[in-house]
């Protein structure tokens, strides 16, 4: 079953309601790969429970967040054979190299610094949905 088939579910990651919104209206109704279903936490704990609850094809996480942070989230991902491969794009204002790399080692797949370019954030998630990442 091809992309076009399915409903590609992203979950967006962040402790700003606003934040959460800038991010799913970056999208298009239709994107090239087909519809889009957007599920939103507010922190790294509910996002750990959304994610037992739906398959999730796309993770966009913020960094610094109240009870469990981005990179704990990743690290503790990253851990279970079901989301090894799991797309995680950090989108953060943790700008710092040495944020980079303990992300990068955590095992990010790719990372955004705030504030995100439509353009870039659309790109990358395209990749990993048509498999060009």
């Amino acid at each position: 079953m091809g992309t076009a088939d399915r409903t590609i579910k992203i979950l967006i990651v962040d402790d700003s309601r606003i934040m959460q919104n800038i991010l799913k209206n970056s999208f298009d109704e239709k994107e090239a790969w087909g519809k889009t279903e957007f599920l939103t936490a507010s922190d790294g704990e509910e996002a750990l429970v959304v994610m037992d609850e739906n398959t999730i094809d796309v993770l966009l996480l913020d960094w610094n967040m109240p009870k469990l942070d981005g990179l704990s989230v990743l690290k503790k991902l990253r851990q279970t054979d079901k989301y090894k491969k799991l797309p995680v794009i950090m989108i953060t204002s943790e700008a710092a190299k040495y944020n980079v790399i303990e992300a990068l080692k955590a095992g990010v797949s790719d990372y955004i610094i705030k504030p995100a370019s439509r353009k870039i954030l659309i790109d990358k998630v395209k990749g990993f949905i048509l498999g060009e990442s």
